[in-house]
């Protein structure tokens, strides 16, 4: 009986070996398949570009018309990853820092014109009045329809000094100039102030490599103003666009004292990565709060998202913009770099926040000036960009909402609900929830 037992289980090993044999051919015959029409299609590039660069008008650049061709090919993807050139990727680099030369704007490319995410704290733009989802159709009076996003920037960045006329198209309206004098850009991604004597408020405007140490300093400082009497903290990270995935996790560890803080994921399931906290928490358990809007994004909920998940803070304000999704920096030797979006993140409790965002928890919605009533101050979110990856998860998508935070703080609703409940006073929603459908009792 052994025998014919040890026969049975070689023949199920053998039969093993020869469906695995079997597998292999046939993913071999379609991987065979699959690379002769890659091939096929390249050489259909190839007769393409030989017929421009022998028949066109003019003589062509051929190496625009080559990286041309590479950022056409990244944007079809989705609407964060790209190509930059050796100039751009060295901007880049710079900016990731902390200081670089510019207007000091966030943005991205939509329907072929510029669209600003967010423009950073106390520069020209934000100086001269430029809002979130301002479309800049003009550049020093040419048009911006043609050009990449990389060329577009090129085009506003120029010698500290100078000038730059925008033309700029708000919620549709008439088309209207705008003078920004270019400056050093020098981002203090995180600001402190005090509340009272007893409320810490850490604003956090970007994610780049200064910010955890900016963080730890404003700590330090608060606690020593308030010689350790502070009651609680407030970490506003309102139209803050994000930066660098590392910061983020970074600075939620600065709360945490264990447990995960985000987890990416690559195309293939076993391509996970997961960063979590190290013991030590620097504000010693107090009382947290995060404040969030629909210019929040990236990095900014990735923190939300792991505080929010550990229960380590009470988010307050509006829904998210949505991004979800990681993009890698590929240096390209003396050619720049390809910005990639390799990976997706998700919460420590297993969420993807891709083109639907983070809800607050107790949701306050800023009431609009005079000025502003009947504008759209709101974004559409990760969900309303061309091309966006859709959420793994399915459901609806959404992400977003209302961007405006008013420069005097005593109109600042949102900054008022967060004091009062560090305070301990009761904080309710000033939003009414939707209302439910009657459901249609079956038949």
């Amino acid at each position: 009986m052994k025998s014919m037992s040890r026969i049975k289980s070689l023949g199920l090993v053998l039969a093993g070996a020869v469906s695995g044999i079997v597998a292999i051919q046939a993913f071999n015959v379609a991987d065979a398949a699959s690379n002769a029409e890659t091939y096929k299609l390249l050489n259909l590039f190839g007769d393409v570009y030989d017929r421009v660069r022998a028949d066109y008008v003019e003589e062509p650049d051929e190496k625009k018309m080559i990286e041309a061709a590479i950022n056409g090919m990244l944007m079809s993807l989705d609407p964060h990853s790209s190509y930059m050139d050796a100039a751009s990727f060295e901007d880049m680099s710079v900016k990731t820092k902390g200081e670089f030369g510019g207007l000091g704007i966030e943005v991205t490319m939509e329907n072929g014109v510029v669209k600003v995410m967010s423009p950073y704290d106390g520069t020209p733009a934000a100086k001269a009045g430029i809002l979130t989802n301002d479309l800049i159709v003009g550049i020093d009076k040419k048009e911006v329809q043609g050009l990449t996003l990389n060329e577009a920037v090129d085009k506003m960045r120029g010698a500290v000094g100078t000038a730059v006329l925008l033309t700029i198209v708000r919620d549709k309206g008439e088309p209207f100039d705008v003078s920004i004098v270019r400056d050093v850009i020098k981002i203090e991604s995180v600001k402190f102030s005090l509340e009272g004597d007893d409320i810490g408020v850490i604003r956090m405007s970007s994610f780049t490599e200064q910010s955890d140490t900016g963080l730890q300093k404003a700590i330090a400082d608060i606690d020593k103003t308030t010689a350790g009497k502070v009651k609680g903290y407030i970490l506003d990270l309102r139209n803050n666009p994000g930066g660098l995935l590392l910061q983020a996790v970074s600075v939620s560890d600065a709360f945490l004292e264990k447990g995960e803080v985000v987890s990416t994921r690559g195309r293939n399931s076993e391509e996970i990565e997961r960063h979590s906290a190290q013991k030590g928490d620097l504000i010693n358990g107090k009382q947290l709060v995060v404040l969030i809007n629909g210019g929040s994004a990236s990095a900014s909920e990735i923190v939300a998202g792991a505080l929010q998940d550990h229960r380590r803070a009470t988010i307050i304000g509006t829904r998210s913009f949505g991004k979800g999704s990681v993009q890698t920096i590929i240096p390209l030797g003396n050619e720049g770099a390809i910005r990639l979006t390799t990976q997706r993140y998700y919460t420590p409790s297993g969420r993807s926040i891709q083109a639907k965002g983070i809800d607050a928890d107790i949701i306050i919605e800023q009431p609009l000036p005079p000025e502003l009533q009947g504008k759209n101050v709101s974004t559409e979110g990760e969900a309303g960009l061309r091309g966006h990856l859709s959420n793994t998860e399915g459901g609806d998508e959404g992400g977003g909402s209302s961007v405006f935070v008013p420069e005097d703080k005593s109109k600042d609703v949102q900054l008022k609900a967060a004091i009062d409940f560090l305070h301990g006073i009761k904080v309710t929603s000033n939003v009414k929830p939707p209302e439910k459908k009657d459901e249609k009792q079956a038949n």
